[in-house]
């Protein structure tokens, strides 16, 4: 049993509020396998107890920040990644779009502000931006900053001059998945290396960005993938501020749209281990949500994940409506995170209004890819 395991720090108890009189578990950044694995083999009731203390010990527990994503350019990627439904090698039926007209975004971004997304997280299916593209990019990043939100983009691969360019803009965050271990990548995705994704991670933080990191589970990776994707992100130079897991959304018309679903279990131990490794980070449950019932969610935040993507829609792929996420929130006793500059009076009464209109049903839990009424 490793050090951590054993640590007094991730057995103690507190009956005051969690972030006072804790020893919070160290962060770390030289990880083995075998540790890894050895967090995973724990019995599950363990294992979220642990999880739930060092979370406590770092985070407000009924707090979960909230972000909205848009894809703002959409298909026609070239990477050969097989998950996903935007590459032009695979027939999705998905249509493709060009750049949106900066405007266009900034009305998505005011409709995320109205309801209560904190970060706006925009997304383009490219390899890498090119050129022509920066001052529409750039443009975004400032007028989305401009009405209080977070930014964060995921555009591919960068350079170090675009990474720096986009730093002045004001971005504060660049997503850039690692998706899956070392070992297992080339089984993945064959267009560009492991390395090329962990140069960009660099760029971006010379740039002084945050980074969102995280991966892909369900892919047919086997529990050393899960603990090595974790172990590559936990020994970064520095953890990444957000770290999505996502569990993978099969599309018709890619290689993965028959993988063999990954026990939901298995899901939730990815997202206590992440949290345990990553004690600073914020764990975003992420891309399969639709899929999930509301234990499991349940689960997944018991287990330390305290960030969301807010709406009908993750780039192309569905995610559970605003209205189902407040009405487990309100269930669970959770509160979306504050962002940075609050909203006005009018928007918060609003939003508030909305939360305390929601009906409780009367059954305890239902199946959330079956949504009861009709989609906004």
């Amino acid at each position: 049993m490793s050090a951590l395991v054993d640590s007094p720090s991730l057995h103690a108890t507190k009956a005051t509020h969690p972030r006072q009189g804790s020893a919070p578990a160290a962060v770390r950044h030289d990880w083995t396998l075998a540790e890894v694995q050895v967090l995973f083999a724990l019995p599950f009731n363990d294992l979220l107890f642990q999880a739930q203390v060092v979370h406590r010990a770092h985070f407000d527990p009924n707090e979960v920040q909230v972000s909205t994503l848009l894809s703002i350019k959409t298909g026609a990627c070239p990477e050969d990644c097989k998950y996903c439904p935007q590459s032009a090698r695979y027939h999705t039926g998905l249509e493709t779009e060009r750049l949106m007209e900066v405007e266009k975004v900034l009305e998505r971004a005011r409709e995320a502000r109205a309801n209560g997304s904190s970060r706006f997280c925009m997304g383009a299916a490219w390899r890498n931006p090119k050129e022509r593209d920066m001052p529409y990019i750039l443009r975004m990043v400032e007028e989305v900053r401009g009405l209080g939100m977070e930014t964060c983009m995921t555009l591919g691969m960068l350079t170090a001059d675009q990474a720096s360019r986009l730093g002045a803009a004001g971005l504060d965050y660049y997503n850039h998945n690692l998706d899956t271990s070392p070992e297992f990548y080339g089984d993945i995705i064959t267009t560009r290396t492991y390395q090329d994704r962990l140069d960009t991670l660099a760029n971006v933080r010379g740039a002084g960005m945050k980074v969102c990191s995280g991966g892909i589970v369900g892919m047919g990776e086997q529990g050393k993938d899960r603990a090595g994707l974790l172990m590559a992100l936990a020994n970064l130079p520095r953890h990444p501020e957000s770290v999505p897991i996502n569990m993978l959304v099969k599309v018709k018309g890619t290689p993965m749209e028959n993988q063999q679903d990954l026990d939901p279990f298995e899901f939730v131990r990815t997202i206590a281990v992440a949290r345990i490794m990553m004690p600073t980070s914020h764990v975003r449950l992420s891309a399969g949500r639709e899929k999930m019932n509301e234990q499991m969610q349940a689960m997944c935040f018991m287990a330390g994940a305290n960030s969301i993507f807010y709406g009908c829609k993750l780039l192309t792929t569905p995610n559970p409506d605003e209205s189902t996420d407040m009405q487990l929130f309100k269930r669970l006793g959770i509160r979306p995170a504050q962002r940075a500059q609050k909203p006005d009076g009018v928007q918060e009464e609003e939003l508030l209004t909305r939360v305390a209109s929601q009906p409780v049903s009367g059954d305890l839990f239902y199946d959330a890819s079956h949504p009861k009424g009709p989609r906004a």
